[in-house]
């Protein structure tokens, strides 16, 4: 068994990793899907059009914490749900750019979360854990993790990049934050 750990001043983090453990995801993920494909698609979902139906985009954080489905009413084929770490507009512009321009989304709906790990840690962290002395030293990694102090501040600073990029059809957009204990959101623009 392979363990490393990493603390800063706000959060520990531990990863662990098995064998094992892998095997065993890697069944669940097989057999869940087989189970899917012969159980759950309805003839209604095989005809989907590809154009999400209700002409939304959804930009939230890849935190398994949130289930967006359920969170937010979304059902197959309504909207495109973006997912990176800490919902970052910025992280997702390439796809949200695909999502309009190309299959006609309109609104755009930016979902942050309380107790985020983007929160708890600093582009200067993630480099030393990384064993990086500068961002330049390793040409493959991005420039910036977007890593933020303040979740109200982070959404509003994502809808106003949002607002100004130039191919982002900026007429529908809204920021938001998920309560991750209640399963509540709060409009913050």
């Amino acid at each position: 068994m392979e363990t490393s750990s990493w603390r800063n001043s706000t959060s520990i983090y531990i990863h662990t990793k098995t064998m094992s453990l892998t095997s065993a995801n890697t069944e669940q993920f097989e057999n869940s899907n087989k189970k899917y494909a012969t159980t759950i698609i309805t003839d209604a979902e095989k005809k989907l059009s590809i154009p999400p139906a209700k002409k939304y985009v959804i930009i939230t954080c890849m935190d398994a914490r949130i289930d967006p489905a359920k969170a937010f009413g979304v059902t197959l084929g309504d909207a495109h749900i973006i997912r990176n770490a800490g919902g970052s507009a910025r992280d997702a512009l390439r796809s949200l750019i695909i999502s309009q321009q190309l299959l006609g989304t309109e609104q755009v709906i930016v979902v942050k979360h309380t107790k985020c790990g983007m929160l708890a840690f600093t582009n200067e962290d993630l480099f030393e854990k990384l064993g990086v002395q500068s961002q330049t030293e390793e040409k493959t990694l991005p420039c910036d993790f977007l890593p933020f102090k303040d979740l109200n501040k982070a959404v509003k600073e994502d809808i106003e990049f949002l607002k100004a990029h130039k191919f982002v059809k900026s007429d529908a957009v809204s920021g938001y934050i998920y309560d991750v204990e209640s399963g509540r959101s709060e409009k913050v623009v």
